[in-house]
């Protein structure tokens, strides 16, 4: 029985070192697949090239740009209502800035923007020769945003779709009249020598043999990381290429855009021209050549400063050149010639790749200035030797700072600034608050109130003078009970990507694209004061404590109250009146959720009807004619459009305004519905943007009615403070049937708890709001 339990447990022990082996073999093989860097023969690297080019022909500007793209998806575009696309777009950007980060950076949408558009212009050359330097107030997140930017940077080229390549040459020795000259003097030495002359054998063994005759293959990697390709003379280059790539549409971009003009226009670095012209000179056949000439998969390790070198203010200057004599001497004995000289500065190293400094002060500021010469011409000088160095050269800036530069055009004119303010999308001010506080800090605010909080840190941010919403806005009166004297609460809507739909028709029409183009310049200047990022976490912090308690929910009453309590604490002070008008605000919202939710109408029954309007519109009065949308047939008289115009204009609206209402909406079915989105898109009637239009205002007009007889009734408020209890029993079936869809309703459709839902009706009905 002892021996039996011993084979046991040494099976089990057997097993388990077997398992552990396991893990350590699959790990072995990830590493392996992503760490290692197998040099390809060029002929090899030339069929990669033919049949996928693509992935081959990329040099720093186009895989910074796919880098972008392989983290954020394509955006969309759901603020524009007309077709004249501002490219004002919503991008998913947590997978660039956020997931796997050990401190997350929160981008908003016009930071997400600016970030993506760089990446457009890079691609596209037209801002190359420059210096990229984020400029932002202190607190902003500007070094959390590069040091995750550069880190995804790095992750992305060891993946198969971040694969760039660079040149190796692995020098076949023993095909060198170098060597076979050694050999026949070592053999004549070894042959003929007396002992006197076995010490210069043995010298000459030790010194040229152990480097020559036993290492027959020497790699000499190029530390300008050149691409492989550049290594085929220029003048036959092109000629080359149209023989290689099968791919004609390839073949069109690779020749005439301008992401792939460096393909025919750089030439390779001054070391591997030199290795390659020793090689012709040697050996004669190009073939020959070629046959040692490698490609690589670039290394991007920011620790080692390969690809990436990131420099902080307190970071020596290197002005001394890299070289390595032991190695020279290795060169200059294996080509028989001095010609070669492998040295190289530190900007070789981030060749085709990223420099960035992070903020300009110290030693960083001769840094800055160091390179303008090498960013206006991409030339710099290595003692006798001429290095051309094309990087993407990023930096951080306070605004201070700035000083440094200001006032050398030359200078001026290399560095483009791109913005990164304090947050001014209240949606992301709550993604930062739950990521330091949890996901589960929704449970204890009513829906609403802690975007609410978000907006008004951000109201401390914005700029009072700026006069783009002023311009589209001409009766901002109008909407008193919606929106701040300063408009900062359209303003944010804006900036969200929000169109509100309080506003009227008139000036959603007059929201044009010149309008919306000038409000995103004028963004440029806003975030730049005000309650810093750092300063929201601690300010948030403070109210978080002081308003959570169990059992009841935080509401827009304690947010207005600790921000007006606490106004001294505070390090910025909130907009006169604009808590005010938030709170204005979230009232309307409360409104038109509780209306949503007690709303019980035939839909489908409305959707008929709109289609039916949409086809009689094309008729003039007295007309009976049969719908094809409905198979209905329609009595075409002046009371039927009103009856339906009236139930989205208002029973108030001017003949006049129903009749202009009704031209504009023939007009747009005749022209866009019909004409484009039918025909040309093949939508079907119920897909088209006037369709959904219609249908939403209809619902909204009717939605604004379904409270009136609840609210009369007595009953109403007490039923809704019975819900839940033995008490709300007492209550006649079709007072509970509507309370229960209510409550209901403001759950599934508003995220409002049971007991948040009551509170928020309650709420309304006490202030006179239904």
């Amino acid at each position: 029985m002892a021996k039996s339990k011993k084979a046991i447990e040494k099976l089990e022990d057997i097993q388990q070192k077997g398992e552990r082996l396991e893990v350590l073999i699959n790990l072995s093989k990830k590493l392996r697949d992503k760490e290692r860097r197998v040099a390809i023969p060029f002929n090899d690297f030339l069929y990669t090239t033919s049949s996928r080019p693509e992935n081959v022909f990329r040099d720093i500007f186009q895989l910074f740009y796919d880098m972008l793209h392989y983290y954020v998806p394509e955006g969309e575009d759901e603020y524009e209502i007309t077709s004249e696309s501002i490219g004002f777009v919503h991008y998913e950007a947590s997978r660039l800035f956020a997931e796997d980060c050990a401190n997350p950076f929160f981008a908003d949408r016009l930071f997400a923007n600016r970030i993506m558009n760089l990446g457009k212009n890079l691609l596209q050359r037209s801002e190359v020769n420059y210096i990229y330097l984020f400029e932002g107030p202190p607190g902003s997140g500007k070094s959390t945003f590069l040091n995750n930017l550069l880190k995804k940077f790095e992750a992305y080229t060891y993946t198969p779709e971040g694969t760039t390549f660079e040149t190796l040459w692995r020098i076949n020795s023993a095909k060198l009249s170098s060597y076979k000259q050694l050999v026949e003097r070592i053999n004549d030495l070894t042959k003929n020598a007396a002992s006197a002359d076995n010490l210069l054998a043995d010298q000459i063994y030790s010194s040229a043999h152990n480097r020559l005759l036993t290492q027959r293959d020497i790699d000499i990697a190029c530390p300008n990381h050149d691409h492989p390709i550049l290594q085929i003379p220029k003048s036959y280059r092109k000629q080359f290429l149209e023989e290689l790539i099968p791919d004609e549409e390839f073949k069109h971009k690779l020749f005439n855009t301008k992401a792939y003009e460096w393909v025919l226009r750089d030439s390779a670095c001054i070391i591997c021209k030199s290795i390659y012209d020793a090689l012709m000179d040697d050996l004669g056949d190009p073939l020959e050549v070629f046959s040692m000439l490698y490609a690589r998969k670039v290394l991007f390790n920011r620790q080692m400063g390969e690809g990436i070198s990131v420099f902080n203010p307190g970071d020596q200057l290197i002005k001394e050149p890299i070289y390595n004599q032991n190695f020279q001497t290795l060169i200059n004995d294996m080509f028989q010639t001095d010609t070669i000289k492998y040295i190289y500065s530190s900007l070789a190293k981030t060749n085709d790749g990223v420099y960035a400094i992070m903020d300009i002060k110290e030693n960083n500021i001769q840094r800055l200035k160091s390179l303008h010469g090498v960013i206006s011409d991409k030339v710099h000088k290595v003692e006798f030797v001429e290095e051309h160095i094309k990087s993407l050269f990023l930096g951080l800036i306070n605004p201070e700072d700035k000083v440094h530069y200001q006032g050398i055009k030359s200078f001026e004119d290399r560095i483009i600034t791109v913005k990164i303010p304090y947050i001014l999308d209240y949606r992301t001010e709550v993604e930062i608050y739950r990521n330091k506080f949890g996901d589960t800090i929704d449970q204890v605010f009513l829906p609403g109130v802690l975007e609410n909080f978000a907006k008004t840190i951000i109201s401390t941010r914005l700029n009072s003078k700026t006069s783009a919403i002023k311009k589209w806005i001409k009766e901002p009166e109008k909407y008193s009970n919606y929106v701040d004297s300063n408009l900062f609460l359209l303003k944010m809507e804006i900036y969200s990507g929000n169109i509100p739909d309080w506003l009227d028709d008139e000036d959603i029409k007059q929201f044009t694209k010149d309008i919306r183009k000038s409000i995103l310049v004028e963004s440029e200047v806003e975030g730049q004061q005000g309650i810093s990022g750092r300063m929201s976490i601690n300010v948030f912090n403070n109210f978080y404590n002081k308003y959570t308690r169990e059992g009841k929910l935080i509401t827009m009453e304690d947010v207005k109250s600790f921000f007006i309590k606490n106004s001294t604490k505070v390090p910025h002070s909130v907009p006169e009146g604009f808590l005010d008008s938030l709170e204005q605000l979230y009232n309307y919202h409360v409104v038109q959720a509780i209306k949503e939710a007690i709303y019980d109408y035939n839909e489908q029954q409305i959707s008929r009807d709109i289609l039916n309007y949409l086809f009689a519109i094309n008729f003039e009065a007295n007309t009976s004619v049969v719908c094809p949308y409905t198979g209905e047939k329609i009595e075409v008289e002046e009371e039927y459009f009103e009856s339906f115009e009236r139930l989205i204009l208002g029973s108030m609206a001017e003949r006049e305004h129903l009749i202009r209402f009704r031209d504009d909406q023939q007009k747009t079915y005749v022209t866009k519905t019909v004409s484009q989105e039918m025909k040309l898109n093949g939508k079907e009637i119920q897909e088209t943007d006037q369709f959904k239009n219609l249908f939403d205002r209809v619902i909204k007009n009717l939605k604004e009615n379904a409270m009136a007889p609840l609210v009369k009734n007595d009953n109403f408020r007490r039923a809704i403070q019975d819900f839940g209890t033995s008490g709300f029993n007492t209550h006649d079936n079709r007072m509970k049937k509507d309370v229960n869809f209510l409550i209901q309703n403001l759950k599934s459709k508003f995220n409002y708890t049971e007991s948040g839902a009551r509170q928020i009706s309650l709420y309304a009905l006490d202030r006179g709001l239904l």
